[in-house]
């Protein structure tokens, strides 16, 4: 199971679709891929236990390659708070070296889809509402980001997402406008992704049941073909997020954050 041409298909579209809505929504592609991953894992006959683990691994290593393409489109238009990125950035990865690297490994794999499901439910529900937060409300301190960062970080860990997922909801709940929290997010992916996939690597080499053509939890074809295409994409989606109106992105995050929330209560629980 390497590069046969029906799995580079799979890959390929995976990667292109993946990349525009990275940049679209700034959420590091992750959450679009690890479901999908996940099936074309299953389809070839990789263990039930790895599957959902190995997706989440390699769809969180994708964001490296992502997230840079993204953000340099983002950039480009002065729309990245560069200010929030240096404080959220070392919590960050604090936050995703304690969950790939501890407990990542200790948790079945059935337990982290229903958390994912459950997770990004709860994010796309507080999105699609558009709840306004109170004009006074404002950015915390630097202890305060660094504390967010480390939640952000964790949680991004547990389920393979560049934590576009948490750091939009909360930006905007801090009164920061959602064009700025999605291309703020998109330069987050990258020291979430980085710091992840390091505890992925790291925490999976004594495994002994992996799939041929792996390094640790990491699926290094899925990794190959997704990552090449979708930096291809990323930036016309990063294009078209700054031409569709506010209230439009959000519901365009929350509906397909539930769609994916709804395959992974399943997966996980109709997985032993």
């Amino acid at each position: 199971m390497f590069l046969e041409p029906l799995l580079i298909a799979e890959l390929a579209t995976l990667g292109l679709c993946t990349g525009f809505l990275a940049g679209l929504l700034g959420i590091g592609g992750g959450m679009i891929m690890v479901p999908f991953v996940s099936i074309i894992l299953t389809n070839r006959s990789v263990a039930p236990e790895l599957t959902i683990k190995m997706a989440i691994a390699t769809s969180m290593a994708t964001i490296v390659f992502t997230s840079i393409s993204s953000v340099r489109a983002h950039h480009k238009r002065g729309a990245v708070r560069w200010d929030l990125v240096k404080k959220l950035a070392p919590g960050i990865v604090l936050g995703g070296m304690l969950a790939s690297m501890g407990v990542f490994s200790l948790l079945k794999g059935s337990s982290l889809a229903i958390f994912f499901a459950l997770f990004v439910g709860f994010s796309a529900t507080q999105m699609f509402l558009d709840k306004k937060p109170p004009p006074s409300r404002e950015v915390p301190g630097t202890v305060g980001l660094l504390g967010a960062g480390s939640v952000i970080g964790f949680f991004s860990g547990l389920v393979g997402a560049g934590g576009g997922f948490i750091s939009v909801p909360f930006m905007t709940w801090v009164n920061v406008s959602i064009h700025n929290a999605v291309a703020t997010s998109a330069a987050l992916g990258f020291p979430i992704a980085l710091a992840n996939t390091t505890g992925y690597i790291l925490s999976g080499l004594s495994l002994g049941n992996l799939p041929p053509y792996s390094m640790g939890y990491i699926w290094l074809p899925g990794l190959l073909v997704i990552a090449s295409c979708s930096v291809l994409t990323a930036p016309l989606g990063a294009k078209a997020a700054h031409k569709l109106p506010v209230k439009r992105l959000k519901r365009i995050f929350a509906s397909i954050l539930y769609l994916l929330a709804a395959y992974m209560l399943f997966k996980g629980l109709t997985t032993s």
